[in-house]
């Protein structure tokens, strides 16, 4: 629904007012913030017209007026293009120019970068395919009967583990083994290989059902390995520093469900989506707001990154830093993995 321009702008001053200060936001805080050449009580029939819309509230009587969800989503909805200045963007470019070439060490910095910014909980999570796919193998002669199985799956991740042989092998024959399951299952996900060991000889059978334990080994910690930073910053809050939303809190910095919570925004492509109280599927997590993006190589090796924070979050700033460390990260990703990837658009929601 569109408003009418004085009454959009009266909105948005108070959301503004209220992400600032914490505080209900008068008519005449409001007349005071912008100038639109009308008196206090012009300004009340807007406010009292947004409340009855469903866009602000009062606390009680004589207070003034909160956001809504809906005022929320209004506001997020007129931000125009949002991008992070000049300045910040070489500040970050400086930083990851600083750390090593490692995927741990990105994630990390974004995270904490995330959090500091925002002031809120900021979480990444690992790139990872959408199912582990196997690219390669060999196996190394130790001993008499030990072989080292060495495994590397799509995404330059490699498992390796130790093999008990019932006979000695050479390294030559080994080294055929390996060549032979290499040509057969690569490519394949574990599901393809479960289902394609039936011409194997035993010792070829063996490691195949050591590949595919592997490979789900694998796919359960791509699930799980994630950065989480920013608790101190979310429990300043005064909606979360005690009582009922405190107990909240700290139910969902626990990684799994953290990690749940950002599973239920189903961005797309580079997209930043933003979520807004009522919004979010989980019932407990309808007095937070969500700003999140995927990054990485779409269909191949993407992650997530986003910060959780109250439903009065700076969203201009969360939505800039979101979109700029998303697109910095997915160059990275592209990089490492030799892939290229599209310059994103920064800004958009969730409708």
């Amino acid at each position: 629904m569109m408003l009418r321009p004085r009454t959009a702008r009266v909105l948005n001053s108070i959301v503004s007012q209220y992400i600032e200060t914490a505080m209900p936001v008068s008519s005449s805080a409001v007349l005071a913030g912008i100038d639109l050449g009308v008196c206090s009580a012009t300004i009340r029939n807007e406010m009292a017209a947004l409340e009855e819309e469903g866009y602000i509230s009062r606390p009680h009587h004589a207070a003034g007026s909160v956001p809504l969800d809906k005022g929320y989503r209004y506001y997020v909805g007129s931000l125009a293009h949002i991008g992070l200045p000049v300045v910040e963007q070489l500040l970050v470019n400086h930083l990851f120019h600083q750390v090593e070439d490692e995927i741990e060490e990105w994630m990390e910095l974004a995270c904490t970068l995330l959090a500091q910014q925002v002031r809120s909980i900021a979480m990444v999570t690992r790139p990872a395919t959408p199912a582990t796919r196997f690219k390669h193998m060999e196996l190394i002669a130790l001993q008499p009967n030990l072989a080292l199985l060495v495994l590397v799956l799509e995404g330059a991740r490699v498992k390796q583990q130790l093999i008990n042989l019932d006979k000695t092998l050479e390294q030559e024959e080994l080294s055929a083994i390996a060549g032979k399951l290499s040509n057969i299952y690569k490519g394949k996900k574990t599901g393809q290989i479960s289902s394609s060991n039936d011409e194997l000889e035993p010792l070829e059978k063996a490691v195949t059902e050591i590949v595919v334990r592997l490979m789900q080994s694998e796919n359960r910690q791509n699930q799980k390995e994630s950065f989480i930073d920013g608790l101190p910053y979310l429990l300043s809050q005064p909606e979360f520093s005690r009582g009922e939303n405190l107990g909240i809190v700290l139910n969902l910095v626990e990684q799994k469900r953290l990690t749940e919570l950002m599973n239920t925004v189903h961005t797309s492509g580079h997209r930043v989506d933003v979520v807004i109280g009522q919004e979010n599927e989980a019932q407990d997590a309808r007095d937070f707001s969500l700003v999140m993006s995927k990054y990485g190589v779409p269909g191949e090796f993407t992650g997530t990154i986003g910060v959780v924070g109250p439903k009065r979050m700076h969203y201009s700033k969360a939505i800039a830093f979101v979109g700029y460390l998303s697109l910095v990260m997915s160059r990275l990703v592209a990089e490492l993995y030799g892939r290229e990837i599209s310059r994103p658009d920064n800004h958009s929601e969730k409708n």
